[in-house]
């Protein structure tokens, strides 16, 4: 294998690492502004689906080059919201 191809290679798989890391930020957000939504609204929330993809994101972030993010308990998502009202 050359040195280009086996650069291009590792450059290829980066850049899909952090197009899917975006893709799941992007995914966690709206799962946060979710849960905020309800809470302001005084309505049950999960914080289930902000922690799954969390751990998708922590997951990639073990392989290198893209941030980890911390999970979501409920206290955060109704201290959050009581702030932002």
């Amino acid at each position: 294998m050359s040195v280009h191809h086996a650069l291009t290679e590792h450059a290829r798989k980066l850049n899909t690492r952090i197009t899917r890391f975006l893709e799941l930020d992007a995914k966690r957000e709206a799962f946060i502004e979710e849960a905020l939504s309800l809470s302001k609204a005084g309505k049950a929330f999960s914080t289930e689906k902000i922690n799954n993809v969390t751990e998708e994101i922590n997951q990639l972030a073990r392989q290198g080059i893209v941030p980890s993010r911390k999970l979501v308990t409920a206290e955060m998502v109704e201290e959050y919201a009581e702030r932002t009202k």
